[in-house]
């Protein structure tokens, strides 16, 4: 007989971890005073605005995920595409990461976090769902709340349904009452329909626009662009179409949501000035859709990194290069010395020369070497060339307590409107007067000449434009071309299109694992 209090697997346990004792400020931290209670008596709770927002913040921090931690989306699926290697101290420096590098990816090394932190955004909204009907609020802050915790719920599940296929469908609170141990998956066409028609139906609740404080909470804007992805990944062109349209607005201008595309595409990444010696990151510009908020506020150290009370981004430090030093006078980037992670191929390097967007996005570590810039010392699939888009600026370096290489605050743009642009020209086809407008206002932002467009121009296109975001593996797979584009990395079809049920989680459950593995 299984002992259900001994043996936890994720959709168990109530997952009130990450619960806050403060209110949502997205511009910094997601949570204040985070307090790891485990048993938590909820009876109580949700009495008041602050709660409900404090609940709700325990929902957005699994935002994290894109860029925190070790096992963060963005270096890893990176590494699973033809733009980049895993790289890293060597070939055993981070076996998940490792194996999906060279698709030898298998349930063992499978990072069980990435089905476990969605599910637990899952479970917090549930939680959220579930209680908020009731809460003594107006019903205004009642309705954006639900709305904000829907959407959310979505796009975990949207990831999800990316990474793993068949999963799942959770939409209530799992008690010790239900027999979670024998929950079934879900055919992925009936958990796009649910996500689907969950977010049309609260996308009117949720403001236009935020700013201040509120920076980082969703909008309508956010919510129809995550689900023109949606529709986009489930191949309704035509209804993604429809919502991307109202997200961009006329191409090149500004939209109802008041999205544009920010003049000097380098902003997107770079640092500024804000003060004579202090620098920040550029936060939520005019382009930004949808924002992964980080923070050297939490102040994370080595004692807790990567279990869920870290707040900094992790894609900086491990995408520097190692033993990285100026040479005397020298006008190379000055950045911090990092762990080598994502390593960019040669592919990629060779396709972006010559584009305005190539200096940004590439760090060429072996020519400053060689003209006497610069040193580094070349570690596992060392290439010479380095994702710079993340890269661990000194002047980024928090200058509060905690570990420096764990701090670094550089937000991660989930959504912004190049890539709206793009994906609404895609469900187009490829073709017609407005999918060459869109195509033309992303060139045109970095000073390139209008091309005919065509699905293929748009796949170029993408691949520049968002070069190290953590798309292009997701594309390849979308647009059928994984097998060639990645063949030569051991890309095997008909299994490497999703990822591996972590072994963990089949044990004692109804679940089956993907084919192939």
């Amino acid at each position: 007989m299984k002992n259900k209090r001994i043996i936890s697997k994720t959709f168990s346990v109530i997952m009130l971890t990450g619960l806050s004792l403060g209110s949502i400020n997205c511009t910094g931290d997601y949570i204040g005073d985070v307090e790891n209670i485990g048993s938590f008596d909820d009876v109580n709770y949700f009495k008041t605005e602050d709660q409900c927002l404090s609940a709700t913040a325990s929902v957005y921090d699994k935002m994290k995920k894109y860029a925190g931690g070790f096992e963060n989306m963005v270096t890893f699926f990176n590494a699973g595409s033809d733009d980049f290697y895993a790289g890293g101290g060597s070939s055993t420096d981070g076996a998940g990461i490792q194996g999906f590098n060279n698709y030898t990816i298998n349930p063992i090394i499978m990072p069980a976090s990435y089905w476990k932190d969605f599910y637990q955004g899952v479970a917090n909204a549930n939680w959220v769902l579930e209680r908020m009907p009731d809460a003594p609020v107006s019903e205004n802050f009642k309705k954006r709340i639900i709305a904000e915790v829907t959407v959310l719920r979505s796009l975990y599940y949207f990831e999800l349904v990316k990474m793993f296929g068949n999963v799942p469908l959770i939409l209530k609170r799992i008690s010790s009452n239900d027999d979670y141990w024998n929950i079934p998956q879900t055919p992925k066409q009936e958990v796009y329909n649910q996500i689907e028609n969950d977010i049309l139906a609260v996308v009117n609740d949720l403001p236009m626009t935020v700013g201040g404080a509120e920076n980082g909470r969703i909008t309508q804007g956010a919510a129809r662009a995550i689900l023109g992805k949606i529709y986009l990944y489930d191949k309704k062109n035509t209804e993604a179409a429809a919502q991307f349209a109202q997200v961009n607005g006329t191409p090149g201008q500004t939209s109802q949501y008041g999205y544009k595309l920010v003049d000097n595409y380098n902003k997107l990444f770079e640092l500024s000035e804000v003060s004579p010696g202090k620098y920040e990151y550029n936060k939520f510009t005019s382009e930004s859709i949808l924002e992964a908020v980080y923070t050297n506020a939490g102040m994370s150290d080595w004692s807790f990194w990567g279990q869920g009370k870290d707040e900094g981004n992790s894609i900086c430090i491990m995408t520097g290069p190692r033993s990285y030093n100026l040479a005397s006078g020298s006008n190379a980037p000055d950045i911090v010395s990092g762990w080598a992670f994502n390593t960019v191929s040669e592919n990629l390097f060779n396709f972006m020369q010559n584009d305005p967007r190539a200096d940004i996005t590439i760090l060429n570590a072996k020519q400053l070497q060689t003209d006497g810039k610069i040193t580094y010392s070349p570690a596992y699939a060392d290439t010479g060339y380095f994702l710079k888009k993340y890269a661990p600026f000194r002047k980024g370096v928090s200058d509060l307590p905690g570990s420096m290489e764990l701090n670094f605050r550089q937000n991660y743009i989930v959504i912004r409107l190049a890539d709206s642009y793009l994906m609404e020209a895609e469900s187009l086809g490829g073709t017609g007067t407005r999918a060459q407008a869109l195509l033309d206002a992303v060139r045109a932002r970095v000073g390139l000449p209008s091309v005919p467009v065509s699905m293929q121009a748009i796949k170029d296109e993408r691949r520049k434009e968002l070069a190290g975001e953590g798309h292009r593996w997701f594309d390849l797979v979308r647009w059928g071309d994984a097998p060639s584009a990645l063949s030569s990395k051991g890309f095997v079809t008909n299994k490497n299109e999703v990822l591996p049920i972590p072994y963990a989680e089949l044990l004692n459950t109804a679940l089956k694992q993907n084919q192939n593995y």
